[in-house]
């Protein structure tokens, strides 16, 4: 696995945790009509073109996800 990716200007680090491994990055916190935290838009979309391509190169069950606080990760579960 690259230690990093690059994608429509997102850095996406690879990290290595007990449940999953994934790659992740960090964006504005962001709020939706009910105040709940969502992802930023342009890392979203970044995250969702890192998801197909690594379907693609990899191959495996790669999944998009968000948290708290701005992190968006795609995720090999």
């Amino acid at each position: 696995m690259k230690r990093s990716i690059r994608v429509q200007g997102e850095t996406f680090v690879f990290t290595f945790d007990k449940d999953a491994d994934m790659y992740e990055c960090r964006g504005r916190v962001c709020y939706d009509e009910e105040h709940d935290e969502v992802p930023e838009e342009k890392l979203w979309k970044a995250a969702l073109e890192l998801e197909s391509d690594l379907r693609q190169e990899i191959g495996g069950d790669w999944n998009r996800e968000h948290s708290e606080k701005g992190w968006v990760e795609v995720a090999l579960r």
